[in-house]
Parts: C-alpha cells; sequence; structure tokens
C-alpha cells in the first residue's frame, strides 16, 4: 500500500474486518535528526499495518518546519518521529496545544526520557540501577577525562539509535570521544562500561514484553548492526537466571512509571557478566517500528502481530480520550 497524502472518505460507523471502527490517523514519521531514515521506515510500517485493518490512513512527513500534517482533520495522531521533535516532546506539546489527541508519552515524559542525564537521576530517586556516570561539557573536559579509568561509553546527551556512540579502550580515544560529542553536542554522557548481555524489555500499555538479548558481531549495538547487519541476533531463550528475567520485566515497568511514559516504549539494560547487576541504559519512548526493530520482535515472541501492536496503541491512546 502506497503512502495516502489525503484521507480518503469513509462513514464514521464502519468498521474494520477486526471489528473496530474505521478511524482517521495521522501517521507522523520522517523528522530533522540523524534517525530520519528509520522514522520513515517506522512510518511505513504503521502505515500499511493500520491501512491493513481498514483505516483511513494518512502517513505524512513532519519537522518544525512543516506542521501542516497536524491540520488534517484525524481521530488520533501516532507519532512515529525518532530523536529530535518526536521524542524531546517538542511536536507533543504543540499537539497538546492544539487538543490534538495522539499516541504515546505526553510532552513532559517524552523530553526527560530523551535526555539521558534527567532519565538516570530520575532512575535513582526511584531505587532504580543504571550504570554510573559523568557529564562533560567544553569546561569539563579536562576534569571528566581525567576522573575515568577505561573502557567506558561516550554518548550524546540526548539522541537515538546508537548515533555518535563510542567505546573508548585508552585514554587518548576517551579524550578524542568526548571532544568529539562536545563538539557536536555541546555535552558529552560518559557513562560505565558493563561488560556482559544487552537486553531490552518493550512495554506495551501495562505489560512488560519478554525480554529480548541483543546479540550482535559488531563491537557493540550500533547503528549498523541495528538497521543493517542482517547478522544481529535477537534471542528470547536467554541463558540467565528466570528470577532475573522476571526482575527485568519488573523494573522495566517501574522505569516507564518512574519517567511518566505511558502506552508504548522500550527500556533497554546491560547485565554484568560476572554478577548479574543489571543497569538502565535509557527509556525509548518511541522505539522503532521497522523488520529490526525490537518492539515489534518482543510482541511477536508475546504471540502480538504488528498489526495488532499498531491497533493496540491506537486504541490505548483513544481510550485515554474517552476518560477525559
Amino acid at each position: 500500500m502506497k503512502p495516502s497524502t489525503q484521507a480518503s472518505p469513509g462513514p464514521p460507523t464502519a468498521l474494520t474486518e477486526a471489528g473496530t471502527s474505521v478511524l482517521g490517523i495521522t501517521v507522523l514519521s520522517g523528522g530533522p535528526g540523524d534517525e530520519r531514515e528509520v522514522s520513515l521506515a517506522s512510518g511505513r510500517a504503521i502505515h500499511d499495518a493500520l491501512g491493513g485493518r481498514g483505516h483511513r490512513v494518512v502517513l505524512r512527513d513532519a519537522g518544525p518546519d512543516d506542521l501542516s500534517a497536524l491540520d488534517m482533520p484525524a481521530d488520533i495522531v501516532f507519532v512515529a518521529l525518532h530523536g529530535p521533535f518526536g521524542e524531546d516532546g517538542t511536536v507533543q506539546a504543540i499537539m497538546e496545544d492544539r487538543g490534538i489527541n495522539y499516541c504515546g508519552s505526553d510532552a513532559k515524559s517524552s523530553a526527560l526520557s530523551m535526555n539521558k542525564v534527567a532519565a538516570k537521576v530520575r532512575l535513582l530517586e526511584n531505587d532504580l540501577p543504571t550504570p554510573a556516570f559523568d557529564v562533560a561539557c567544553p569546561s569539563r573536559i579536562h576534569q571528566v577525562v581525567s576522573r575515568w579509568r577505561t573502557p567506558v561509553v561516550v554518548k550524546p546527551v540526548a539522541s537515538g539509535s546508537s548515533v555518535d556512540v563510542y567505546i573508548a579502550h585508552h585514554g587518548g580515544a576517551l579524550r578524542e570521544a568526548v571532544e568529539r560529542v562536545v563538539g557536536r553536542y555541546g555535552e558529552a554522557l560518559v557513562e560505565e562500561f558493563v561488560e556482559g548481555p544487552e537486553l531490552t524489555v518493550g512495554v506495551l500499555g501495562e505489560t512488560a514484553l519478554p525480554v529480548c538479548q541483543i546479540r550482535t558481531r559488531r563491537e557493540f549495538y550500533d547503528y549498523e548492526a541495528k538497521y543493517v547487519d542482517e547478522g544481529t541476533e535477537y534471542l528470547f531463550d536467554i541463558d540467565l537466571p528466570g528470577p532475573l528475567l522476571r526482575r527485568l520485566q519488573a523494573m522495566s515497568l517501574e522505569a516507564i512509571k518512574a519517567l511518566g511514559c505511558r502506552d508504548f516504549g522500550r527500556v533497554d539494560w546491560m547485565v554484568d557478566q560476572l554478577t548479574h547487576q543489571p543497569g538502565i541504559l535509557e527509556v525509548n519512548t518511541i522505539p522503532g517500528f521497522t523488520s529490526h526493530s525490537l518492539l515489534p520482535k518482543a510482541a511477536a515472541a508475546a504471540g502480538i502481530t504488528f498489526d495488532a501492536l499498531c491497533q493496540h496503541i491506537v486504541d490505548l491512546g483513544l481510550k485515554r480520550q474517552d476518560v477525559r
């Protein structure tokens, strides 16, 4: 199904094949950030899934300089914008000001979750574990670099898809990575390196989906491993104690609640291979919906098809509208 440019007419009382009311849905994708191509792919997948269910779906490229998609009448807006503008609460705040109903976390929780430092502080305030960290700005580069022993992770404070993330294995590499990230973003998050399996827990409503382990042939789960490398493995038969996996699910729900998120999300974890101590890397309020994306894979492991996942997210947003 090709993306439509305008809503098709249809009776408001019509039903889809699944027996739900036919809805006018606007899907926002694209955006201005480094994750634009991923967002476009997510938007197309969501558009096709909901269109396949019989809804009148409009797929629009949206950004700070083009808000025309929000002028179109719709029962609900499905935000598939990754990174700045979409995940930092900007578009959510605009829709809240206009009284537009949308899926996903609100402006405040989106902004909090997007800022990894602020999110870590909130997680620690709620007794949720996260790797030790520091923040480098231009005036603190030397102070931060001299304080840490390698290996450490260096990443932007507010970005996604592992863009500009580095693992520094010696002091020179650490300084170079910090200077590079600070130079581009104004500040850098320096984070404890955890040796062990990387896990993720998708959350749908108030349900934690099955824990997924990510295994990549690359140094870490970077952009290439996420979206290009077909050799990346996603495992649901995980060689870790059952109580630990159930604890990760429970703490993922707590993390979503602590940050004020809603409808859907994903919590990323590292687990120390020796101590099995887990730590939250970040909470994603708009995870990917591509063929490589983790939330759809976790939903599938729970027996939820991709189109049913998208429909359920829409239903959660509509239910919130009904309560108002």
